[in-house]
């Protein structure tokens, strides 16, 4: 199954890092990343990932990012594709 991330804080070095961890621990494969730095400060990311493989429940992943958005001052959340999708239908 495949699954949104957004990522939003202010910049610091080991964002990605920090993020792949979990996810690469959990057995999630990332897809695709697209992040943006704005002014300088502020971090902006969007990740495709695909969970398929993921070693815990959807749930438990969501948990372990969100526990690692609060280590890293950040806001992290994983959606899945088709409710993203859902939610941004025009």
């Amino acid at each position: 199954m495949k699954a949104i991330i957004t990522v939003i804080g202010n910049d610091k070095v080991g964002i990605i890092a920090g993020i792949c961890e979990v996810l690469a621990a959990n057995g999630v494969n990332v897809l695709d990343i697209s992040q943006t730095v704005l002014q300088d400060r502020f971090f902006t990311m969007v990740m495709l990932v695909d969970t398929s493989g993921c070693s815990v429940s959807f749930a438990q992943l969501a948990l372990l990012l969100d526990t690692r958005g609060q280590e890293m001052d950040l806001s992290i959340r994983i959606q899945r594709v088709d409710i993203f999708e859902a939610m941004h239908r025009i």
